[in-house]
């Protein structure tokens, strides 16, 4: 590759010094292998939907002039489904933003929420008049991402379910027919006003549906955020809209495998894994975990996660024998959509703001269901027992040692 490098932990790095993710991996291996061979590559990073690549869609002019006008980027791209003979198609068409702050974090913090308003209000206009059904913006969209400062004084970023931003999201919702999944810093007033990493539901005529509280709090790094709130409180929800049934695994719940399994269980057709995540933490497992989750739980998965680095006014530590610093590092965005046939679309930019939309037939899930018969193989029953067991006190693990291991060893 002629001025790029790939360097040991696998990411590839420009003449410039910058760093180029795994969708940047992509093209940079399209622009300098055979077109047979990278036909075969893309297969492997990609896969293949419905035995072909993902089709581009054809957006309006006015999406594609909101794009360049407020420089973010705009990628759509459409999953396919076999035809059926008894169930007509079911295409939904679903959108993520990821986005950077607006203002300093040294601003006040009415500006700099009212800033992130008027920089997302382009981007909604955008997926709205793309005839986007279903939107999703980043974890806590309405705030930098000061939890892991551990300062109480950012907790007045903290609202109500139906606070300022539901109230701002739920004009475009009835505006444009659009459902919009939005996460926030909630603020529980009828419960003594604890704080919740919360997903308001707000459906297509404004009207909320429900909410999700964010099942698993960090303890890694600088991500130490039950300093703000806990653990959530609402199960595994599935929201039934207009165009199909959606939950939402919130962040670090992407790790938890049972997590995952929990919303197929109760019927999610789409998961959206909305997070906050650096470049140095969790870049290498962000292409693989939600398209794992997808192919094990027949549902699509929307990941987004947030853009740029937030330098904050007083340095914190985190334990970890690093020097304080003022930053977490690079939020490295790279949002994009993972199906049940495991392909998967192009990221979104590492460095910009943007906006994926992706059409999917959601008839593709129960296809996917009987091809592989991942829920009649499953053995719930036993892993029931496992997990009743060890939850207990007395759990002792399942282990068969050989007669002569510490025979010898003595």
């Amino acid at each position: 590759m002629d001025k790029k490098m790939i360097s040991e932990n696998g990411e590839t790095t420009t003449a410039d010094g910058s760093i180029c993710g795994y969708n940047s991996l992509h093209q940079l291996l399209s622009a300098n292998l055979k077109p047979e061979l990278f036909q075969e590559v893309s297969r492997l990073l990609l896969g293949r939907n419905c035995g072909g690549s993902l089709e581009q869609i054809v957006l309006p002019e006015s999406a594609k002039a909101l794009s360049s006008k407020h420089d973010f980027d705009l990628q759509a791209v459409s999953f396919s489904a076999d035809k059926e003979q008894m169930r007509m198609p079911r295409v939904v068409r679903v959108g993520l933003i990821q986005n950077s702050i607006a203002i300093p974090t040294t601003a006040p913090f009415s500006d700099q929420k009212r800033a992130i308003f008027d920089k997302l209000k382009p981007i909604i206009d955008a997926a709205g008049v793309a005839g986007v059904n279903i939107l999703c913006l980043q974890e806590a969209w309405t705030m930098p991402f000061a939890f892991c400062t551990r300062e109480k004084r950012w907790c007045e970023f903290a609202e109500p379910v139906d606070g300022e931003s539901t109230k701002f999201l739920q004009e475009f919702a009835k505006k444009y027919n659009m459902v919009i999944v939005s996460p926030i810093l909630e603020r529980d007033i009828d419960h003594g006003e604890v704080m919740w990493n919360t997903a308001v539901i707000i459906g297509n005529n404004g009207n909320i549906i429900g909410k999700h509280r964010k099942n698993h709090i960090p303890r890694v790094g600088d991500f130490n955020e039950s300093t703000y709130y806990m653990e959530g409180d609402t199960g595994h929800p599935v929201f039934e809209t207009v165009f199909g049934k959606i939950a939402v695994n919130i962040c670090y719940g992407r790790h938890h495998t049972l997590n995952w399994l929990a919303f197929g269980l109760n019927g999610a057709e789409i998961v959206f894994n909305p997070s906050a995540t650096v470049g140095g933490l969790s870049e290498p497992m962000w292409p693989i975990e939600a398209r794992n989750a997808a192919i094990a739980n027949s549902y699509f998965v929307g990941s987004i996660n947030r853009v740029g680095t937030e330098v904050f006014p007083n340095p914190f530590t985190s334990g970890d024998e690093k020097p304080q610093h003022n930053d977490f590092g690079h939020f490295y965005g790279s949002s994009h959509f993972s199906a049940p046939d495991a392909s998967c679309t192009p990221s979104l930019s590492r460095y910009k703001d943007g906006l994926m939309i992706s059409d999917m037939d959601l008839n593709l899930c129960r296809q996917y269901k009987d091809k592989w018969g991942f829920r009649m193989t499953a053995r719930y029953e036993v892993y029931a027992d496992l997990l009743a067991k060890y939850i207990k006190p007395d759990f002792k693990p399942q282990v068969v040692s050989d007669p002569l291991l510490h025979k010898n060893s003595s």
